[in-house]
């Protein structure tokens, strides 16, 4: 974490990885978002999922290992689980201790159901827990709108490790946000009531505690825009006032008005993102609303 926010910082244009956001607390605040009115993808994404459940269901197939990417809350996985009680579901989480707490919650709502957490950077390769029996196949889920949080080369890079993981025979069913109004797009990241700017924030708060810095969080501000050219949401922290932050060994100079780039979130069309995936994947069933403003897909391993 110290040598990735060291290089990060050390750009002339300062970034994050968008990774760090997700501790315990960046977590129950992303919670706190798909709860809002502005932000369409969680509830949207629900939505589909709701009127095409068996569908889904029959793409993943009822003899399955579920892995599932950044598994959080595992709010949407819920859907899949009731009506798949013989899968083996592997939630892959970056938060030690918030995956606790949501295997708990999982196994008092599903008893009988087999699950293997992992705590894991699952950008990076990473080991499967062993399974009790054969599975007809290793389907990855990747739910949400993560999948643009990436440029488009390290999601191309991305999901090839999604293939390797997957094995042979495998699945991805993921959900992909699609392009739309730019209007709507800021106003999903720039809430009225500062959630999204506290969750952004936190970010520095949880590199302070980690890696004992300095920031001072009250000396940043939320930004957000829309780069029509490159198709996506860029979020940043803006410095309000001149200071210096202490990272380990390293001392940053932050000028006001320079920027830290915490995140991005790409939106795809239909065929944009089917020529992403091509390397490795065939999609097999594209699920969309009807304004078509998010997508879930399923695709399979290209033989």
């Amino acid at each position: 974490m110290l040598e990735e926010v060291v290089d990060g910082l050390a750009h002339s244009q300062k970034y994050l990885p968008t990774k760090y956001l997700y501790d315990e607390k960046g977590s129950q605040l992303f919670d706190e978002i798909c709860e809002l009115s502005e932000y369409y993808p969680t509830r949207t994404e629900i939505s589909i999922m709701q009127d095409n459940i068996s569908e889904i269901c029959d793409y993943i197939g009822y003899n399955s290992q579920l892995v599932e990417f950044g598994s959080g809350s595992s709010l949407k996985t819920r859907i899949l689980l009731e009506e798949m009680p013989d899968i083996t579901y592997v939630p892959v989480e970056i938060s030690a201790k918030y995956l606790d707490n949501s295997v708990k919650e999982l196994r008092k709502q599903f008893p009988d159901l087999d699950i293997k957490p992992v705590r894991a950077d699952y950008t990076k390769p990473f080991d499967l827990p062993a399974v009790q029996h054969k599975h007809a196949r290793r389907v990855i889920y990747f739910p949400g709108s993560t999948i643009g949080n990436f440029s488009p080369e390290i999601a191309r890079q991305f999901l090839h490790l999604m293939a390797d993981e997957a094995g042979a025979n495998g699945g991805l069913l993921i959900g992909v946000d699609l392009k739309k109004d730019p209007k709507v797009l800021l106003n999903a990241y720039n809430d009225d009531e500062g959630v999204t700017a506290e969750f952004n924030k936190n970010i520095l708060s949880h590199i302070n505690r980690e890696l004992g810095a300095d920031f001072q969080p009250d000396c940043f501000r939320h930004e957000v825009c829309y780069n029509e050219r490159q198709g996506r949401v860029e979020i940043y922290l803006r410095c309000i006032k001149d200071h210096q932050v202490t990272v380990g060994e390293h001392k940053f100079n932050f000028k006001e008005g320079e920027c830290i780039h915490t995140e991005n979130s790409h939106k795809y069309t239909l065929d944009s993102f089917a020529e992403l995936a091509s390397e490795r994947w065939a999609p097999r069933k594209i699920w969309t609303d009807d304004k078509e403003w998010f997508s879930i897909q399923y695709l399979e391993l290209k033989q």
